[in-house]
Order: structure tokens, then C-alpha cells, then sequence
């Protein structure tokens, strides 16, 4: 009976052993950054990317171009050549988004690296009455309390807030608040990292927006000439569910064909 007991014990354990261990593998593969999205890659329902390849993890200026399609045709480049546009001063680490890759680079808030991987392009905020000519796209235009949450400890961090008129403005909010008059800022295009949901410390209010200078790099948006980002914007078209597509570009080689980007010269 003590031997029953004693290979009943046994075996007992190598179950819970393997049990834990498949656990803790399936558990690794959720985590941010370490998900590696191969099938079905960009689905049909996408008609417009906006892709930008930078030469490495730690560089801090990428190649854009956008493309489009119709239906389950050739991706198609829209733009003459690619326009230069400046990244996070430390380079990029893996985002949040809808597929990310794996490796130990994990954007974090405030490490001054941009979000790589697949995102979702949001809203436009700017101080325009309305969008450069020829845009089409949903548009909010920022007043004096709009506000945009960095604080990973405030409930509304990684969004878009609008304190109504009449209302008392929270204490929070002065450090918070969307600038206005930065010409910098005057357009803001969505990129949505670390949004659905947010994650606290996980990085925060990511844009495309107008550079500061020909080599200043950014605290982690995407940022270029002004008259680049109004091609953008002109672009873009709600009904296409464009996506953004930043990669370093050995990456972008790797995944292209699991995740259906189209060709990108190198």
C-alpha cells in the first residue's frame, strides 16, 4: 500500500509540475510585448496603412510611406518616396497594440523610446477650424480644457478628457492639459498604444505630429515636416480602418509575411 501511495504521489506531482508549467507558458505569452501575432495578419477590412521603418532598435529616424489597397489586392505606395520623420530619442521598444513581436524592449512611460509594432490610428486633435484641404477624417478640435492624461495614477491615463464648461477644472488637470499654440501640436494624429485598454506605465499620449527641428527626435511620437503630416492627414479615410505599422527593419522583415505588410525598399 506505502508504494501505491508513494507512485500515486509521484505521479500526483509531475501532473501539478506540468499543469504549473503550461500555465506559466500560456501566461508569458499574453504579456505586452512578448505576443507574436502570425495568423490572420491584417485582415481585409484594413484598406490603408501608414508605415514607417527606422534602421534599428536604437535609432531615432524611420522612412514613411502610406499605402493602400482595394479589396485583397498588392498594397500600393501612395506617396512619391518615402518622407523622413524623427522617433523617440532612445530608439523603439515593443507597444501595445494589435500586434507586437517578441523581445526584452517593452515601451514603458517616460523611457523616451517609440512604440513599435501594429497600431490603430485614432482621432485628429488640432487648433484648426477644420482639417487641411482635401482631409476627410473624425476631428476634434482642442480647446482650453482639453486635456491629455500622462499620469499613470490618474483614472483617465491614456485619454482624451474634456472638463465641460461651467465645471470646476480638477487639480490635475494644468499638468495635463493639451497645449495650445505649439506649432508642434497645431495637428495630432492617434496613434493608439497601450489603449484598449489602457495600461498604467505602459506609455502614453503617442501622435504623429510636426517636428521641432531636421534631427530633434521626439519623447516617443512620430514626428515630421508639417506639409508631410498634412499629406498624411489627407490620406487618411475612417471607412479604410487604417493602421499604423512602425518597425525596425530587420523586423519588418521578419513579420512582413505573417503579418501581411506589404514591401517596403530597403
Amino acid at each position: 500500500m506505502r508504494q501505491i501511495l508513494m507512485r500515486f504521489s509521484a505521479k500526483h506531482l509531475l501532473s501539478l509540475t506540468l499543469a504549473a508549467l503550461l500555465l506559466s507558458y500560456f501566461q508569458d505569452k499574453g504579456r505586452a510585448g512578448e505576443v507574436l501575432a502570425v495568423a490572420p495578419g491584417i485582415g481585409s477590412g484594413t484598406s490603408q496603412l501608414v508605415v514607417v521603418v527606422a534602421d534599428s532598435w536604437q535609432s531615432h529616424r524611420g522612412r514613411l510611406q502610406c499605402f493602400e489597397r482595394r479589396g485583397k489586392s498588392a498594397w500600393l505606395p501612395v506617396l512619391d518616396r518615402p518622407a523622413a520623420v524623427l522617433l523617440g530619442r532612445k530608439g523603439l521598444a515593443w507597444g501595445r497594440g494589435i500586434f507586437a513581436g517578441k523581445g526584452a524592449r517593452i515601451k514603458r512611460e517616460g523611457d523616451g523610446c517609440s512604440p513599435a509594432g501594429v497600431f490603430r490610428i485614432g482621432k485628429i486633435y488640432g487648433e484648426g477650424r477644420r482639417l487641411p484641404e482635401g482631409a476627410s477624417y473624425p476631428y476634434i478640435r482642442v480647446t482650453r480644457r482639453d486635456a491629455w492624461v500622462d499620469d499613470p495614477k490618474n483614472p483617465f491615463y491614456n485619454r482624451h478628457v474634456r472638463i465641460p464648461e461651467g465645471q470646476p477644472l480638477p487639480g490635475w488637470f494644468e499638468k495635463q492639459r493639451m497645449r495650445l499654440g505649439d506649432p508642434a501640436y497645431h495637428w495630432l494624429i492617434e496613434i493608439r498604444h497601450n489603449s484598449d485598454p489602457p495600461s498604467p506605465g505602459m506609455g502614453s499620449a503617442i501622435f504623429f505630429h510636426t517636428r521641432r527641428g531636421e534631427d530633434r527626435p521626439t519623447a516617443g511620437c512620430t514626428a515630421m515636416m508639417r506639409d508631410h503630416l498634412e499629406r498624411v492627414i489627407a490620406f487618411l479615410r475612417a471607412p479604410a480602418n487604417p493602421l499604423y505599422v512602425l518597425l525596425p527593419a530587420g523586423e519588418y522583415k521578419r513579420y512582413a509575411g505573417a503579418w501581411g505588410l506589404p514591401d517596403f525598399p530597403q
